[in-house]
């Protein structure tokens, strides 16, 4: 079955396949003895891999980010859902495999969203706010080179090379959209707060997608209080940038999370902040929808237990895309 997607591969059919590790964690079990809890992906999903047999010589090459081929079953385990039983681990064969095959990625190409990004700053009036984007964001910046590279999270929604631009930029172009449909917001603080909320990742989080993982900084000092003192930083470069202006965006990045209990130091406090955080929770929660989709087995409609949106996904049956496209003809 080499070369099928791991979601195309029904349970009970045999696997040998070139995948992506993505983690590696080794565990003990009750009676002492180590085991191995490998998670392998390609661009369709991903699939858990027990290794019981050998733990310290495979622990020393299947690390996040290697690529090898990997020989087993496919089986549907009552409790932990698909998972592969392995039998034959080693380096996959240059030649043998497509690197695009492999790695998640946005729905949108590298192209369009950097086009996107820069549309949407160009929109922005406000002298000021428009000088911090593009002294943060722009293109040739170390800070805005590693956002147009880096993933989102380390799992839960667009954990994917361009992850964060894709995330940031789809939840700016909401906000601008719905700033004009609410009175009293100020659309230019709104949107630029909305590209600039996640900015704290970029130090919080490893930006090698391959590698996910939060780094000292981030388990030090937290992915909120790093992007608020980066963007601060950059504001007090700024000559002349408007007191009320810099608390309006730096409150947009403090509270974005929305409560004390889910990590912000302060609630959103302000219209441009409640709004934010509302389309970031949305955004989020739906980027959780396709990851969900791209693991389904086929055939199926429900997913498993998240924990990112507390329940199961629903994946209603939709109709064939072609046939649609033909009828349209």
């Amino acid at each position: 079955m080499c070369g099928v997607l791991l979601k195309e591969i029904v349970a009970g059919s045999d696997v040998d396949q070139v995948v992506l590790v993505r983690t590696a964690e080794r565990r003990v079990k009750a009676d002492g003895s180590e085991y191995l809890k490998v998670v392998v992906g390609d661009r369709s999903g991903t699939v858990d891999a027990m290794v019981w047999e050998d733990v310290a010589h495979l622990a020393e090459h299947l690390v996040p980010g290697a690529i090898v081929r990997l020989r087993g079953r496919l089986e549907d385990h009552e409790r932990h859902g698909r998972r592969i039983r392995p039998e034959f681990w080693a380096p996959a064969e240059p030649g043998s495999f497509e690197e695009s095959d492999l790695r998640d990625g946005p729905p949108r190409t590298f192209a369009q969203l950097d086009a996107d990004l820069h549309e949407l700053v160009a929109t922005v009036q406000d002298p000021n706010l428009r000088e911090l984007l593009e002294r943060v964001l722009g293109a040739g910046t170390e800070t805005g080179d590693l956002y147009r590279i880096a993933p989102a999270a380390k799992r839960y929604h667009h954990a994917y090379p361009h992850g964060l631009l894709d995330h940031s930029l789809s939840v700016a172009q909401a906000v601008s959209a719905i700033s004009a449909t609410f009175p009293g917001i100020d659309r230019d603080v709104a949107v630029t707060g909305a590209l600039l909320h996640d900015i704290g990742k970029l130090e919080a989080y490893s930006t090698d997608p391959d590698t996910p993982g939060m780094t000292d900084l981030g388990r030090l000092q937290g992915e909120i209080p790093l992007g608020y003192y980066r963007v601060r930083r950059v504001i007090e470069d700024i000559p002349g940038f408007p007191a009320a202006t810099a608390q309006a965006i730096l409150h947009i990045i403090l509270s974005h999370h929305g409560s004390l209990e889910h990590g912000s130091p302060v609630v959103p406090c302000t219209r441009e902040a409640t709004l934010v955080h509302m389309i970031d929770n949305l955004g989020g929660r739906l980027g959780s929808f396709d990851r969900l989709e791209k693991e389904l087995a086929p055939g199926a409609a429900w997913s498993g237990f998240d924990r990112a949106i507390s329940g199961s996904a629903y994946f209603a049956p939709r109709p064939d895309a072609d046939a649609s496209a033909s009828r349209a003809a």
